[in-house]
């Protein structure tokens, strides 16, 4: 079947709408990063460039690494973003944009988001790699669409709503578990992490600064809810679109965040990029061990 330009814009350069990169452009093993800044701090660690890029908040390299051909992308903040570059990363791979009619050999990228989060259980010290075995969706991203349900642990949404008291006006979460291949290339190097994915970073964190919270209790819930040997471990912004649209397209992908700030003992570490650097070259030595 083919794909309507109005749904599929592809640019008259060959690139796909938002992200500006072409097919040939895009490597099999993908690097996601939220900040348009923190791909430059990729480039210089590269063994060669390949092409580069950036359009809006979407920044990208393509180069070698110790013989594994990466891409480095920005997607900015958020779920939506995530949404434009899972659909987009995914065309890529499996869109023929001549034709385009959806390829009849599926490819199957390799994905890795590096970013920043919120620690929430005092065990875990600022500076940890919290590893997101299961993403906690409380943007409501993959509830438009189709099957949901065929790749979310209802059972843990149950038991989460029940114990949270969850409001009606509120998205239904929605658990997500990452790729297992993913885990298992990144679990000796990181803490095991059940991380709630938030579409906004004051309110929907449990942040109040002038507006007063639907749930003023919602972080004591969230601490104290357990699920067998599971319970959260930390905020970010984007994992469970990452994680939910990579299940139904069929890739590997996983987030992996540096705690910076720490919830539970009110304190943050704004001298953090030292940190994330060496989580960039852990990210990279990773991807590029990676078995095909």
């Amino acid at each position: 079947m083919r794909i309507p330009e109005s749904e599929l814009i592809i640019n008259g350069d060959g690139s796909v709408f938002h992200i500006h990169i072409r097919p040939d452009q895009l490597a099999d093993r993908v690097i996601l990063v939220g900040d348009p800044g923190r791909v430059a701090m990729f480039k210089p660690l590269l063994d060669s460039v390949e092409a580069e890029g950036q359009s809006r908040e979407f920044a990208w390299v393509t180069g070698e690494y110790k013989g594994a051909r990466i891409t480095v992308l920005s997607h900015g903040i958020g779920p939506d973003n995530i949404d434009i570059v899972m659909t987009e990363l995914d065309a890529l791979a499996n869109v023929d944009f001549t034709t385009r009619e959806v390829k009849p050999e599926h490819k199957t990228l390799s994905i890795i988001r590096l970013g920043t989060c919120g620690a929430i259980q005092p065990e875990i010290p600022l500076g940890s790699f919290i590893l997101s075995h299961y993403s906690v969706g409380f943007d409501g991203l993959m509830n438009w669409y189709a099957n949901c349900e065929k790749i979310t642990n209802l059972e843990m949404e149950k038991s989460f709503m029940e114990h949270m008291n969850w409001p009606s006006r509120i998205n239904t979460p929605y658990f997500v578990h990452a790729s297992q291949k993913m885990i298992d290339l990144m679990a000796d190097s990181t803490v095991r992490g059940m991380t709630i994915a938030a579409p906004g970073f004051y309110g929907p964190q449990g942040r109040v600064v002038r507006q007063q919270l639907a749930m003023p209790d919602m972080l004591e819930r969230i601490e104290s809810w357990r699920f067998g040997d599971w319970k959260i471990t930390n905020f970010e912004m984007e994992g469970s679109a990452l994680a939910g649209m990579a299940a139904q397209l069929g890739h590997e992908a996983v987030t992996v965040c540096c705690a910076i700030a720490h919830r539970y003992l009110k304190d943050a570490n704004t001298d953090y990029k030292p940190r994330v650097a060496q989580l960039i070259n852990l990210v990279l030595d990773k991807m590029a061990s990676l078995k095909d």
